[in-house]
């Protein structure tokens, strides 16, 4: 619907879910009655106004049969396509989670064989990955989002700043440095071939994830299926007072406002999950997991 508009928080909600109490009138339900409330108004307006119209002209079941039996097919029709609708925007949620546990994994994975390999005296190089290691995941996250901002990440030099200004992928950048890093710590000695063959899995793991991420952000839900859905649920909202109106009369109007906010209600959902990168209430805990990967990192590395 082109009136409604995407919920915006800045932490994903944490909840028992086996507390049915909490859950029913939990605070999100008010901003989802905010954000649908004009929509659930002007329904609200226009069945009463179908209301008046019905009662001045003194229409009845003879004259005027209503709609309920052709809402009844559609609403069958209709709920297909919402169940399909939430269902791929849930598989994009759920694959974007997998991607992110999957860094949460390889940045452990990376940071033991690391402490594994790396001399305990070799202060220089663990400090170097302590910070390289998260600031990929946070240039990571943020390049899914709005974009990497330097300001957020921990400089390993002086220069490290004004460098990665020059690259528009900033993850790549960070990504070829863990590269470089470990190349040069093989030509060393300090690092044998088959260390260096070990390394590799999980530095190949980050860009084959970061990969992914970018996919399900960069391919949205077919436009055609995006606009036609939303052309059905307008469709069959707006004519619904014509449903209802030789049996219900002027209650009418709670009927259409009640099934309009069960079935925007689901859209919203789904337009708010199918890019699960963002800040949006039910998007993927990414500032959680990167700080979580930061301090397992620093922790195995430096302790």
């Amino acid at each position: 619907m082109p009136f409604i508009c995407k919920l915006h928080f800045y932490t994903m909600i944490q909840y028992n879910p086996k507390v049915w109490f909490s859950l029913i009138f939990h605070s999100y339900s008010k901003h989802v009655m905010k954000t649908l409330w004009p929509v659930l108004m002007f329904m609200a307006a226009l069945s009463f106004g179908i209301e008046l119209v019905y009662d001045y002209f003194e229409l009845s079941q003879e004259n005027f049969p209503g709609t309920l039996s052709m809402h009844s097919l559609l609403g069958i029709v209709l709920g297909l396509f919402l169940v399909f609708r939430i269902n791929s925007a849930y598989d994009r949620w759920w694959e974007g989670r997998k991607m992110w546990g999957g860094m949460v994994n390889s940045t452990r994975n990376f940071a033991l064989k690391l402490n594994a390999y790396l001399s305990k005296e070799d202060h220089e190089s663990r400090e170097w990955f302590a910070k390289m290691i998260p600031n990929f995941i946070i240039a990571t996250k943020e390049h899914l989002r709005r974009g990497t901002q330097i300001s957020e990440l921990d400089p390993p030099s002086d220069d490290f700043a004004t460098k990665l200004k020059e690259y528009k992928h900033k993850p790549n950048h960070l990504s070829a440095m863990l590269y470089t890093k470990v190349n040069d710590l093989y030509k060393k000695g300090d690092l044998t071939g088959y260390q260096l063959m070990n390394l590799d899995k999980e530095l190949k793991d980050f860009t084959d994830l970061i990969g992914a991420c970018e996919r399900i952000k960069n391919t949205p839900i077919p436009y055609s299926y995006s606009m036609y859905i939303k052309k059905f649920l307008f469709i069959y909202i707006v004519t619904l007072p014509f449903a209802f109106i030789n049996n219900f009369g002027y209650f009418t109007e709670i009927i259409v406002v009640l099934i309009t906010f069960i079935l925007l209600s689901v859209e919203l959902i789904s337009e708010e999950i199918e890019d699960p990168f963002g800040k949006d209430v039910n998007d993927l805990p990414t500032d959680e997991l990167s700080d979580k990967i930061k301090d397992n990192v620093k922790e195995i590395l430096l302790a």
